[in-house]
């Protein structure tokens, strides 16, 4: 499978669908914490528009916590670009080769899709995510990036209704395989999404 193609092919699908959102939609929030749509799309384009040098630059500054270099990066960057420049950088990187310091090629493509779920559902867009590219998001699904997203599945068993996948032991925890997918990633999603005992500490206040 050529996942370079499937990120390609993610890139560009999101560029267009960021191009059809209103005003109101870009500032209304996702379900990255603190942020809105903006700020995300913002984000998403990062590592193409970041040397290494000032990604390190920043990274220092940031006292070496990544988290809060990608949130001031996100908010500044989201402030001085237009709405047109946050779609283009997407579009117009959609061959670009960056990964994540971690993970190889297919965290490039979860970072993507994840980012694209952080919009999409927050606002209520049915856009599914194809099922090869879902694929290969959910075989790199590990205890140990759960983590790192801050999501605690321990005693949980993730399973998917519309695919044939879980993932881990215990209570089960049932409903679509990218709602399953933003749940790993440490996100909450909307109430009606998950089905099973433990879905609650999964669910947007």
């Amino acid at each position: 499978m050529d996942i370079k193609a499937l990120i390609a092919a993610e890139r560009r699908e999101l560029a267009a669908m960021l191009d059809g959102l209103s005003a109101e939609q870009w500032d209304a929030p996702s379900l990255c914490a603190g942020w809105r749509v903006r700020e995300v799309a913002a984000h998403m384009s990062m590592g193409f528009r970041y040397s290494l040098p000032k990604t390190v630059s920043e990274l220092v500054k940031a006292g070496g916590n990544i988290h809060k270099m990608a949130d001031r990066c996100a908010r500044r960057d989201a402030a001085a670009a237009s709405t047109q420049e946050l779609a283009d950088f997407l579009r117009n990187n959609a061959d670009h080769p960056w990964k994540p310091p971690v993970g190889g090629i297919a965290a490039a493509l979860g970072h993507d899709a994840i980012h694209g779920l952080d919009i999409t559902v927050a606002l209520g867009l049915d856009r599914r995510i194809p099922e090869d590219r879902m694929r290969v998001l959910l075989d790199n699904v590990t205890p140990k990036g759960a983590k790192f997203f801050g999501a605690d599945l321990s005693g949980i068993e993730l399973r998917a209704d519309d695919l044939d996948w879980s993932f881990g032991t215990g209570t089960p925890l049932s409903g679509a395989a990218q709602d399953l997918l933003l749940v790993a990633y440490g996100r909450k999603v909307p109430p009606g999404r998950l089905r099973g005992e433990p879905h609650s500490r999964f669910v947007a206040g």
